[in-house]
């Protein structure tokens, strides 16, 4: 597979990731507001506080989850898919001895044509080392030593 392809598939497993979230979290948000439009003050008046407490930290939960994805959206809205550069930065994909990266949100393992890259945000520890590196450059991680062998 091309360099651009293998990034294009990481790039598209991205907003897979980004809009199951979302789906998600709508689901979440949709079922709460109809448990909670539906909670009728009952005798047990405490229980029934006590339920819309619940249902509202739940919503607000629900609500920091959406703000994560979205800020996930604009990241992703930021990355050139087809721009191939000799710097890591935002889109890119580091190739190192022991693991690969792809540089845009963290969503996680993923395989691609049988090997494994790692999307990561470029606000993680490691994605801040990665950060400005060229091919041949170094690293010092988690008391490793990793060295860039390439970058798509």
């Amino acid at each position: 597979m091309s360099q651009l392809k293998i990034k294009e598939a990481l790039f598209n497993q991205c907003e897979i990731f980004v809009n199951k979230r979302l789906h998600t979290v709508t689901e979440i948000i949709s079922s709460n507001q109809k448990a909670l439009q539906s909670e009728t003050k009952s005798s047990a008046g405490d229980k029934h506080e006590t339920g819309r407490a619940m249902l509202q930290l739940e919503m607000e939960k629900a609500g920091q989850q959406l703000t994560g994805i979205t800020l996930m959206k604009e990241i992703l809205a930021k990355i050139e898919v087809n721009k191939i550069s000799t710097v890591a930065h935002l889109g890119s994909v580091v190739e190192t001895v022991s693991v690969n990266y792809f540089l845009s949100i963290s969503a996680g393992q993923i395989t691609i044509d049988h090997k494994v890259y790692f999307a990561i945000s470029v606000s993680s520890p490691i994605g801040k080392l990665l950060l400005g590196k060229k091919v041949g450059d170094e690293i010092f991680f988690n008391g490793n030593i990793i060295n860039i062998l390439s970058l798509k």
